[in-house]
């Protein structure tokens, strides 16, 4: 699988590591700790299309958040995590 860092270009996923759901909200911090609990261990093992935060760790070393199929690996997108998070606070808007 190749993922196109908007730094470096296309490179194999051996140099990313895969960091979760980009799309899980934290808690309140007065939610308690049940709320924490499962945001950090109990996750959905979503099949399909879904965004997911990956770290370029042999490279950049930047955050991204990776567009893809879960069953079929194709990519969708690649974004920063900074543009992925400013997207998300202008509501969805590119």
């Amino acid at each position: 699988m190749l993922i196109d860092c908007p730094h470096c270009g296309p490179r194999s996923n051996e140099e990313f590591t895969a960091k979760g759901d980009a799309t899980a909200k934290l808690p309140a911090g007065d939610a308690g700790p049940e709320a924490h609990y499962r945001h950090v261990f109990v996750r959905d093992n979503p099949r399909g299309r879904h965004e997911e935060f990956w770290h370029h760790t042999g490279g950049c070393r930047c955050w991204l958040v990776v567009t893809r199929d879960t069953v079929t690996h194709e990519i969708f997108e690649v974004t920063t995590a900074s543009e992925h998070l400013e997207r998300q606070a202008s509501g969805g808007k590119k």
